[in-house]
């Protein structure tokens, strides 16, 4: 996997800015959007609340973004590519790969930025009523699956013939447990987490091979560190030795 595919232009977004003074004036936008999701509530949002809160007029506003929607679409895709780039990261850092340790490090990768974006929190678990966050999200975990699908395969952990539908099946499932653990505590019930992560990996393993079952060792570079973080599946991974086989 080369890397999380970049998210499509917000729908509502007039224009992007391109002076240094617009660009900041947008991030005064989403930051005052962001503190009322987080005081009040998705509810609260209107065109005028976050005006005021930015200390903006409502005209100017409008320059940016068509209506209260763009807004809160804008920042989900700020935030999810935090979270994509999170993810990115955290395997790029893994030493044996496996279908638990994908699923287990993919989803620590969320709470990771759930816990630092209380807004994102806010808006992706619980704003998924609004039909334009909905969507957004649909096809955010459909890219997802499609990714991580074939980081799972090009690393010889998973079968070819996983089907794409079980992948974004898995995604789903993952991203339900989240709403779950966060629905009443913003920082998160561990057991559902863990239950969570342990539900996916098992609904997965069926379609793993032994490389996927026992775990990989991804491949070192010439001095022995590994390869750069740009996600992409190891190549001739070794398998990793199992405990019964360390000294």
């Amino acid at each position: 996997m080369s890397g999380v595919t970049p998210s499509p232009a917000v729908p509502g977004r007039r224009r992007r800015p391109a002076q240094v003074r617009s660009r900041e004036r947008v991030e005064k936008v989403l930051e005052a959007a962001s503190r009322i999701v987080v005081t009040s509530g998705v509810e609260a949002l209107t065109t005028r609340s976050i005006a005021v809160a930015a200390g903006i007029p409502v005209a100017s506003l409008y320059q940016y973004f068509a209506d209260r929607d763009a807004i809160l679409l804008a920042l989900v895709e700020r935030d999810t590519a935090e979270m994509d780039e999170q993810v990115r990261t955290d395997l790029a850092e893994l030493e044996v790969l496996s279908i638990e340790s994908i699923v287990a490090t993919t989803m620590r990768a969320y709470t990771k930025v759930y816990a630092r974006r209380a807004d994102f929190m806010e808006i992706w678990l619980r704003g998924r009523t609004n039909p334009a966050v909905h969507d957004y999200g649909r096809r955010h975990n459909r890219r997802t699956a499609a990714e991580l699908r074939e980081l799972a395969i090009g690393a010889g952990l998973a079968r070819p013939d996983l089907p794409p539908a079980a992948a974004e099946l898995a995604v789903e499932i993952g991203d339900r447990v989240f709403q779950l653990a966060y629905e009443t505590d913003r920082r998160g019930d561990e057991f559902l987490i863990r239950e969570g992560i342990a539900m996916v990996t098992a609904y997965l393993r069926q379609y793993a091979t032994p490389a996927g079952r026992e775990g990989v060792r991804r491949p070192a570079g010439p001095d022995g560190a590994r390869p750069p973080r740009d996600g992409a599946a190891p190549t001739a991974p070794e398998t990793a030795p199992r405990e019964e086989d360390q000294p």
